[in-house]
């Protein structure tokens, strides 16, 4: 009897043991497959296994191979952002580095008249001012792509931007006899970096510069309307034609009207960049007369929160 006993509590231990042993390797097999899949970028299906620990370690199995794809999607997209600089820069700095070249290589002549010399002095300075100014922006235009820089905007005096821009670009505009006036500017609190959007208005005011003729004038507007002020510059220049008036603030366009003049088409996409971070927006028009209308929307000043 008791030997029967005995045979038969053996049984059950042997039957369990093989029952978990079972168990274990599919659990083994279902856990090493899940791992293959993730290894091998197969997406889990989860839908058809029952609810229990294997439904539990296919789910987490899932999220970490979600979690690798995301960290993969971002990684290849900062290594195209990479190449993508790189090939902005070598093809933005070809000519200025070009010109440096050719400008270092005439000043080595002993020969060289003093006034030629200095004219190439002051060439080489133009161009080496252009390629600072050029790793600079592509550096900010990156930055901004990715959200880096974070902006730290606050109810503050537009006008203060304005003096600022204006006075970055206050003697290429004297060189041309360009006037640069304000028309009811006055001073009205709006939600901005003001540093920034100094760097916006600067580059409306250089593109005004260029692009207007001699003893003409460029003018600063202020609107106001219910949530949003706008900031106009106005000039007398050649103009934006309609069917570029959308495509202007696109990165390194250039226009048709002034493809054959120096230019990198930079400033206005970073001004767009810029204006974006600030919760605003630019546009462009036909400014009444002939030439351009650039317009700058910025938010009315916010509120402040509460004291608790």
């Amino acid at each position: 009897m008791m030997t029967m006993l005995w045979l038969c509590i053996c049984g059950a231990l042997a039957a369990a043991a093989f029952w978990y042993y079972r168990k274990y390797n599919e659990l083994y097999r279902a856990a090493d497959g899940m791992l293959e899949q993730v290894l091998s970028e197969e997406r889990i299906e989860i839908s058809g296994l029952e609810e229990g620990r294997l439904s539990a370690l296919a789910a987490k199995c899932l999220r970490v191979q979600e979690k690798l794809n995301l960290e993969i999607g971002r990684a290849q997209e900062e290594k195209e952002q990479v190449k993508q600089l790189i090939s902005d820069m070598s093809h933005q700095l070809k000519t200025p580095l070009a010109n440096v070249l050719l400008y270092v290589e005439m000043l080595c002549r002993q020969e060289l008249p003093e006034g030629r010399r200095q004219d190439f002095l002051e060439k080489l300075r133009r161009q080496t001012e252009k390629i600072d100014w050029l790793t600079a922006s592509l550096f900010k235009m990156v930055k901004l792509e990715q959200g880096v820089i974070s902006f730290r905007e606050e109810n503050a005096d537009i006008c203060a931007a304005v003096r600022i821009a204006v006075s970055a670009v206050y003697e290429k505009a004297e060189k041309k006899d360009i006037a640069i006036e304000a028309e009811d500017l006055r001073e009205t609190r709006l939600w901005h970096n003001s540093e920034w959007t100094a760097e916006i208005l600067v580059n409306l005011l250089e593109n005004a510069v260029k692009y207007s003729p001699p003893h003409s004038k460029i003018k600063i507007g202020l609107q106001r309307y219910e949530t949003y002020s706008r900031i106009l510059v106005t000039d007398q220049g050649i103009g934006v034609r309609r069917d570029e008036q959308s495509l202007v603030f696109q990165r390194f366009y250039r226009g048709k009207e002034v493809r054959a003049r120096e230019g990198a088409g930079i400033g206005l996409y970073l001004s767009r960049l810029i204006a974006e971070q600030e919760k605003g927006y630019l546009t462009v028009e036909p400014a009444p007369g002939g030439g351009s209308c650039f317009s700058l929307f910025l938010q009315n000043c916010k509120n402040p929160a509460p004291a608790l």
